[in-house]
């Protein structure tokens, strides 16, 4: 296939991932945003009042970053690792197997949706946050690069949990027992400053913490992280997810009986 096929296979892919999510978004664009009113009100107003300012920073204005790249990461991941697998339940990814299309093109379509998705929560979710705080940029340029990479790297790891899972039960597996650890661990409502030395360090391996921490800086200007090193994670991540899934979809893995 020459570029322009190339070309309107990826926007036919990218175009059908983004209408299945947008066509429910009652279901998949505005939970985010009610959980994270919900997260505001307990946690930045009524608990965060009680809590001393972090960096410079209230709580609410401290936990903010963290919140909206949760959210984020959370429904770029959902999204791929449920369209996929459902492409794989009802046997609609053989016929993209067939086809003449690449699987590079295949793994860009469905990663596509994900990044699609994890946009629109993160810019709704930033909109709700705007009537709780004032949310000032420090550096746009970071802030918009750890927003687009975060994106990319759960839609991966979406896609990687959906090749291997056997049933719909095997794609709650991760997110349940993995994923959400990470989260909660990755210095969202915390500055790891504030634990024992031994658990600073012990932090250092979780990569969702660099995430947060670029983010944070790109919002707030402030970080428990050098940035240099969060953001070569963060895109050292992507390019070890991308490999690894385009060679579980060339194998086919999880796809053959």
């Amino acid at each position: 296939m020459n570029f322009t096929q190339n070309r309107i296979a990826l926007q036919t892919i990218a175009t059908r991932e983004f209408l299945r999510f947008i066509r429910i978004w009652i279901q998949t664009i505005l939970p985010p945003a009610i959980t994270l009113g919900l997260y505001f009100i307990i946690f930045g107003r009524l608990i965060g009042s009680q809590i001393a300012d972090i960096d410079g920073y209230s709580y609410m204005d401290y936990i903010v970053p963290g919140l909206i790249l949760m959210s984020v990461i959370t429904n770029a991941y959902s999204n791929v690792v449920s369209s996929f697998f459902s492409a794989k339940f009802q046997h609609s990814i053989e016929e993209m197997l067939v086809s003449p299309l690449s699987n590079n093109i295949i793994l860009l379509g469905f990663v596509s949706g994900g990044v699609a998705r994890g946009i629109i929560v993160g810019i709704t979710v930033t909109i709700v946050s705007r009537f709780f705080t004032e949310l000032p940029i420090h550096s746009y340029l970071i802030t918009f690069s750890v927003f687009i990479l975060t994106s990319i790297l759960f839609s991966l790891a979406g896609f990687i949990n959906a090749a291997y899972a056997k049933s719909f039960d095997d794609i709650t597996i991760i997110p349940t027992f993995v994923l959400t650890p990470l989260t909660y661990l990755g210095g969202i409502f915390y500055s790891i400053k504030m634990l024992p030395e031994f658990w600073q360090q012990l932090s250092l391996i979780n990569p969702i913490l660099y995430m947060i921490n670029a983010f944070r800086y790109g919002i707030l200007g402030v970080s428990d992280i050098n940035i240099s090193i969060a953001m070569m994670i963060i895109i050292g991540f992507i390019g070890v997810f991308y490999l690894f899934a385009l060679r579980l979809l060339n194998k086919g893995t999880g796809l053959k009986p």
